[in-house]
């Protein structure tokens, strides 16, 4: 496992990107004129750690230690690292990463080398063999350690039954598990999870969908349900490919 802070080696992630403040000057009423930015949107109000929940309704995962509390989430790409750590930084939280290498996963999830029934080999080279394809990268990001996240720690899971999704909210889970998918836009969610207090959210937020049969994303389907979670996640960070950020080329 390579661990890092704040972000991973340059050869792996993207170059990296400064930490931002995100603010709205005044006079300004949304991105383009005559477009109003939406209440509880991204650009319209305060970062703050309690944020955090946006995580935890998605594949993240909280824990206590003594008098403090950290919140940690797998991701499937770099960028997603950068985005992360600039958004956490930006709740005056520390952030880490490691890069979860194969050796780092457990044994039962490894393939077999071969099955009981399987004939011995011959030495010889199978010609239509195919190569493995390598693994895909995934990292972990996750807190330092704080008293901040106390009140979170201390309020979950019980809280994800009146959750609120505001659009800063959005905007992490977008950030570490959100995609375009054919005919809307997909958010990860952890399938271990009770997924119907984040359901409910979800619509309450305008943003209805339906959960996968295997339990590892939300749906959010039509073109006016994407372009509300567009406006609610706000501008797109500068390390998140255009085609994947709501409202992007693919979405």
């Amino acid at each position: 496992m390579t661990e890092g802070q704040p972000l991973i080696p340059r050869e792996i992630l993207p170059p990296p990107v400064p930490v931002v403040r995100r603010t709205v000057p005044r006079g300004v009423a949304g991105r383009h004129a005559g477009h109003q930015l939406p209440m509880f949107g991204a650009e319209t109000t305060e970062p703050s750690p309690a944020d955090l929940a946006g995580l935890l309704a998605g594949p993240g995962h909280i824990g206590r230690m003594g008098g403090t509390a950290r919140v940690w989430v797998q991701v499937d790409a770099a960028w997603r690292v950068h985005v992360l750590v600039n958004e956490l930084h930006m709740r005056g939280l520390t952030a880490t990463w490691a890069s979860i290498t194969a050796d780092s996963v457990r044994p039962e999830h490894r393939a077999e080398d071969s099955s009981p029934e399987e004939e011995p080999s011959s030495g010889e080279e199978n010609p239509e063999a195919v190569e493995p394809e390598p693994p895909q990268p995934v990292f972990e990001v996750r807190t330092s350690y704080s008293r901040r996240l106390n009140a979170l720690a201390g309020a979950w899971p019980q809280a994800a039954a009146q959750l609120f999704l505001s659009g800063p909210r959005l905007r992490l889970w977008t950030a570490a598990a959100g995609s375009p998918r054919a005919g809307g836009y997909a958010l990860g969610l952890n399938p271990d999870e009770d997924h119907a207090p984040v359901e409910a959210a979800l619509v309450r937020a305008g943003l209805a969908g339906r959960v996968s049969d295997d339990g590892r994303i939300y749906l959010i389907t039509g073109r006016r349900r994407v372009t509300r979670l567009a406006e609610l996640v706000g501008e797109r960070p500068p390390a998140a490919p255009i085609e994947l950020w709501p409202g992007g080329a693919a979405a």
